[in-house]
């Protein structure tokens, strides 16, 4: 098993691709532990094999500190972070507050810089890595998601500038997700035929599961990643056809 006698840490780990993230580290061999704020209905599990939970808020530096202090007294060692936990509503620039934009941006880019920083000693003695998931929002114009499509593009850079100040002991790198089918698809995507109507959109024809990203997690973070940090894995099945093909079409057929 890739992982096999590893040990990873998965932010936000308890739903959604946070959980298929940590299944996913599971069924490679790993001892995971998930940190949300809240536990899920129903542990993380795989294989036969079940994920650890600790209730963490990210924003909190001490606590982010001892969180990964408990982790290596557990475990004996740290191989793997996974920065996975984050997410915005929807809202317009104009319609909120700074303060309320820069939360986005606090939960979105600050905490997984703090995350990464408490994780880095553990990480460097066992020659680990770090795995940032990121957006095709931070690369593209986000609106109603300005300010997490900002901390997205931050994040991403973030993750070079680790990238090149922490090797050669730590390897850091990016998966750039696009749209992402999991238990809260409907809410953003309304029914199953509102689902696959936006699928057919992606060039391969479908949303990712959970699954197919815990799988680029699980290469970034095994032996067979060894030569890889600083980069940007796109995990968006193709990503989006450019609205003027579409444009272009109709007119032709006009």
């Amino acid at each position: 098993m890739e992982l096999d006698g590893r040990v990873a840490v998965v932010t936000g780990g308890t739903r959604g691709v946070g959980a298929g993230i940590a299944r996913s580290f599971l069924e490679a061999g790993a001892e995971v532990v998930v940190c949300a704020r809240r536990p899920s209905r129903e542990p993380v599990a795989a294989n036969g094999r079940t994920a650890s939970f600790a209730a963490l808020d990210l924003r909190d530096p001490e606590a982010v500190e001892a969180f990964f202090g408990s982790v290596e007294r557990r475990y004996g060692r740290l191989d793997c972070l996974v920065n996975n936990a984050g997410g915005t509503p929807y809202r317009l620039l104009g319609e909120a507050e700074a303060e309320r934009h820069a939360r986005v941006v606090e939960l979105n880019l600050l905490a997984p810089m703090t995350a990464s920083l408490a994780a880095y000693p553990r990480l460097r003695e066992s020659r680990g890595s770090v795995v940032m998931i990121g957006s095709v929002s931070g690369t593209r114009p986000s609106p109603g998601t300005a300010a997490y499509g900002a901390a997205k593009a931050g994040l991403e850079n973030l993750a070079r500038s680790m990238a090149v100040e922490w090797a050669p002991e730590v390897r850091v790198n990016s998966l750039v997700l696009g749209m992402v089918r999991t238990e809260l698809a409907h809410l953003h995507y309304g029914d199953e035929a509102g689902i696959a109507a936006v699928g057919a959109t992606v060039p391969l024809g479908r949303l990712a599961d959970p699954s197919d990203v815990g799988a680029a997690a699980v290469f970034l973070a095994s032996g067979r990643a060894g030569y890889v940090s600083g980069a940007s894995l796109l995990v968006h099945g193709g990503g989006e056809r450019p609205a003027f093909l579409d444009a272009a079409t109709v007119n032709k057929e006009n």
